[in-house]
């Protein structure tokens, strides 16, 4: 069953080094069997104001040890810092409806 890696990022600082790291972790996303769901900020925000500024990406991986082998492989970690102090992330993982 596929689970997925969600992340809300509210990008304080957009700079050269987080559009590399953008590049760079898609690239790493799909080597680890990942696949974008949903990248970007919203359309339109219907109801609330929490996701106003923010970003969502959705990747879908076949399973959690996909994910954590991302995050924590050599290759991640080797560009993670490219996005500090850009903005504040939200970062968690989720199965799929069943």
């Amino acid at each position: 069953m596929s689970v997925y890696l969600v992340s809300v990022c509210e990008i304080t600082n957009m700079n050269d080094s987080l559009k590399s790291y953008a590049q760079k972790s898609a690239e790493l996303i799909t080597k680890y069997g990942g696949s974008y769901v949903v990248r970007g900020p919203s359309i339109e925000v219907l109801e609330g104001d929490q996701l106003n500024n923010k970003s969502l990406i959705i990747a879908e991986f076949p399973d959690v040890g996909s994910i954590k082998a991302f995050l924590g492989g050599d290759d991640y970690q080797a560009i993670r810092h490219l996005r500090d102090g850009t903005g504040i992330y939200d970062i968690g993982i989720f199965n799929a409806a069943q």
